[in-house]
C-alpha cells in the first residue's frame, strides 16, 4: 500500500491543482482549445494546418486534408519530417466504425547487412548510422500518401499537393521555433549539413542558419512536388528515383532503383484495447507505440487517478513503473512483424497487465536492472523531431498521422536537384544487441538490421472512440518520449477530465527503462512531490520542456475541440 497519509493526500491534491493552474512556468501558457462545429486540422505548423483546412472547405474529406497537411509539413518543417522519410497513419470511418492502419515507414535497403555499422572488432562505428548516405533508409511518405488518397480521398490528387508546391516555390517566413531549433537544438547537426553542398545551400546563408523573419524558398523541392502531383510514381520509378539512386551510388549509399521500385506501403490491423468506457486504437508493429500505450493503460487499469489528484506522487509512481515495464518489454520483443514473431496479443492482454501490476511496489521504485521481460516466449533512439497531425471532417471521419526523417534534418543530405531532405532512419535499428541508439533506446535481435526490414518506431498515432463514435485523435513527435506523451494526454482527457488545451499543455514525465532516470519538466512539479518521489527511489532528472503533441476531441454536444502543444508553434484550424 502507498505510504501517503490522508493529510498528505490532501496536501498533494492541493499542490497538484496549483501546479495545473501555474503551468506557465513550464510551457508559457495553458492553451485554450479551438472549438468548431464542422471540420478541424491541427498540426505542428499553422501554414500546414491552413493547407489541410483549405481541402475541407473545398469539399474534401479527412484524408484529403491529411495528405495536403503532410506535404505542407514537408516544406515548412524540413528539419523534422518530409517526403524523404516515412511514418504511420490511422484512419477512422464514422460510417462503418472501422479503424485502419497504414505503414509507410522507411525500410532498409536491399544491400543492408546485419553488421554494416560495426568495425573489425565488432564495435559500433560512431555516427555512421546517423550522418551521411549509409544512414538513409528507403523513403515511404509519398507512397503512403498516394495509397491512402487513392483509396479514400475525394478531391483530385493534384489539388491536395498544390498548397505544398506553392509554399516551396514562393517560400515562407521562418518562425521563431524553426530558427530556434536550428540555432540551438540543431547546432550538433550543423557540421553534417555543411558537409553536404545542397543542404548547406538551402538551409544556411554562408554557412549560418537562417534567422527568424527571413524567407525560406525551396525551388528544387517545389519542382519535385510538382512532378509528384503529376505522377506520384515518379518518386519511385521515374526521374526523381533515378536522381536519388545516382546520388547514392556516387557517395557510397545503399539505396538503388530496385529499392525504390520495390517499395510499397502496407495496410496493417491496428492494435486496440479498452480503457474505462473508451476503445483505444493505435499503430501496431513495426511501431512499438500502440502495443506499449495499451500495455501501460492496462497496468494503470481502474486506478482512480482523478480522486488522487493530478500528478499526485502515487499516480506518478504508478505511471513511471508502468513505463519502465513497457519499455523493458519493448527492448526484448518488438521488431518488424514481417521478419520476427512479435507477441502482440500477449503484451496487450489485461491478464498480462494484471500480472505485471502485482510486481509494482507502490512504496519503492524498482531499479531498471531488476525489471525483466515478462513473457515466457522470448524469441522472437529516435529523435525529438518527427511531426504529428490530426484531422476530423464534417462527417467525423478522422486521420491521425505521424511521420519523420528522424534526427534534425535527417541524415543531413539533400539529393541534388530535388530539394529532398533524406532520413537517417537506419539508426532506429539495433546496430548491435543491447547497444542504445541516438536516443538511448536499446534493441535486441528482434530489431536487428536486415534487407527490406522496417526499423522499430515509437510513433503512436491514436484514435479513441466511445460507443462506436469518435472521441479523440491524438499523437506527438518526440522519439522515445512519444508513447509516454500520448499516454499522458489520453489520461489527462479521459481520467482527469481536462479539455485538450490543458491536456497537451501541462507538465510531463518520462521513463524509458534505460537509462534509469525519471525525466520531469523543470518548474512543473512542486518540491514536496519531488522529495516524495526521490524518497521512493526515483532518480529524477529535471529537464527543459519536451514534445509537441496535439489532439482533437469531440465533446458531448458534438463540438470539435482542438489544440496544439504550446511547446511548439503548431496550431489548430477549424470551420
Amino acid at each position: 500500500m502507498p505510504i501517503i497519509t490522508k493529510t498528505q493526500h490532501l496536501i498533494f491534491s492541493f499542490i497538484s491543482l496549483t501546479a495545473i493552474l501555474t503551468t506557465q512556468a513550464v510551457s508559457a501558457t495553458i492553451t485554450v482549445p479551438l472549438r468548431s462545429k464542422k471540420g478541424m486540422v491541427v498540426s505542428a505548423h499553422p501554414l500546414a494546418s491552413e493547407a489541410g483546412l483549405s481541402m475541407l472547405k473545398k469539399g474534401g474529406n479527412a484524408v484529403d486534408a491529411a495528405v495536403a497537411t503532410t506535404f505542407a509539413i514537408s516544406v515548412v518543417e524540413p528539419f523534422s519530417a518530409g517526403i524523404g522519410g516515412g511514418g504511420f497513419l490511422l484512419l477512422h470511418s464514422q460510417k462503418t466504425g472501422e479503424i485502419k492502419a497504414l505503414d509507410f515507414r522507411e525500410r532498409a535497403p536491399i544491400k543492408a547487412t546485419r553488421n554494416m555499422y560495426l568495425d573489425a572488432n565488432g564495435k559500433v562505428r560512431p555516427n555512421v548510422s546517423t550522418d551521411g548516405y549509409l544512414a538513409v533508409a528507403t523513403p515511404g511518405t509519398v507512397a503512403g500518401m498516394y495509397e491512402v488518397h487513392r483509396r479514400y480521398g475525394k478531391l483530385p490528387w493534384k489539388e491536395v499537393v498544390k498548397p505544398a508546391i506553392t509554399l516551396a516555390k514562393n517560400g515562407f517566413i521562418i518562425s521563431d521555433r524553426l530558427s530556434w531549433r536550428s540555432l540551438s537544438a540543431y547546432e550538433f547537426r550543423k557540421q553534417t549539413i555543411l558537409n553536404n553542398p545542397k543542404a548547406k545551400e538551402i538551409f544556411t546563408r554562408n554557412g549560418e542558419y537562417y534567422q527568424p523573419g527571413e524567407k525560406l524558398v525551396q525551388q528544387d523541392l517545389g519542382k519535385t512536388l510538382a512532378a509528384i502531383a503529376e505522377n506520384p510514381q515518379s518518386f519511385y520509378t521515374g526521374k526523381i528515383a533515378e536522381t536519388i539512386a545516382s546520388d547514392m551510388a556516387k557517395n557510397g549509399g545503399l539505396i538503388t532503383l530496385e529499392d525504390l521500385k520495390a517499395y510499397k506501403s502496407i495496410w496493417r490491423t491496428p492494435v486496440c484495447g479498452n480503457f474505462r468506457k473508451a476503445k483505444i486504437c493505435s499503430m501496431p508493429p513495426p511501431s512499438s507505440g500502440g502495443v506499449h500505450l495499451l500495455q501501460m493503460l492496462n497496468i494503470i487499469g481502474d486506478t482512480d487517478l482523478q480522486s488522487l489528484g493530478w500528478h499526485h506522487p502515487d499516480a506518478i509512481h504508478l505511471m513511471v513503473e508502468a513505463m519502465k515495464i513497457a519499455y523493458r518489454d519493448r527492448a526484448k520483443y518488438l521488431g518488424d512483424p514481417d521478419f520476427v514473431k512479435v507477441p502482440v496479443s500477449e503484451l496487450i492482454s489485461p491478464a498480462y497487465a494484471q500480472k505485471r501490476r502485482q510486481e509494482i511496489n507502490m512504496n519503492m521504485a524498482t531499479p531498471s536492472t531488476e525489471i525483466k521481460p515478462g513473457l515466457k516466449t522470448s524469441k522472437l533512439h529516435e529523435s525529438t523531431e518527427t511531426s504529428h497531425l490530426n484531422v476530423v471532417d464534417a462527417d467525423r471521419n478522422a486521420v491521425s498521422l505521424t511521420f519523420t526523417i528522424n534526427l534534425g534534418f535527417g541524415a543531413g543530405i539533400v539529393t541534388p536537384g530535388t530539394g529532398i531532405v533524406l532520413n537517417n532512419e537506419m539508426d532506429d535499428f539495433a546496430a548491435a544487441p543491447g547497444v542504445p541508439n541516438a536516443f538511448g533506446l536499446v534493441g535486441n535481435e528482434a530489431n536487428s538490421i536486415a534487407p527490406q526490414k522496417t526499423p522499430l518506431s515509437s510513433m503512436t498515432p491514436t484514435i479513441v472512440t466511445e460507443n462506436n463514435r469518435l472521441r479523440m485523435a491524438v499523437g506527438a513527435p518526440g522519439g522515445s518520449t512519444i508513447i509516454t506523451q500520448v499516454l499522458q494526454i489520453i489520461l489527462n482527457v479521459l481520467a482527469y477530465k481536462m479539455d485538450v488545451g490543458a491536456a497537451v499543455s501541462v507538465p510531463r514525465i518520462h521513463h524509458q527503462w534505460l537509462p534509469d532516470q525519471l525525466g520531469m519538466e523543470a518548474w512543473g512539479f512542486d518540491a514536496l512531490t519531488l522529495v516524495e518521489l526521490r524518497r521512493r527511489g526515483h532518480k529524477i532528472k529535471e529537464t527543459t520542456p519536451w514534445g509537441n503533441g496535439n489532439a482533437i476531441a469531440v465533446t458531448e454536444d458534438g463540438t470539435l475541440e482542438g489544440a496544439a502543444d504550446p511547446r511548439g508553434d503548431g496550431s489548430p484550424r477549424g470551420y
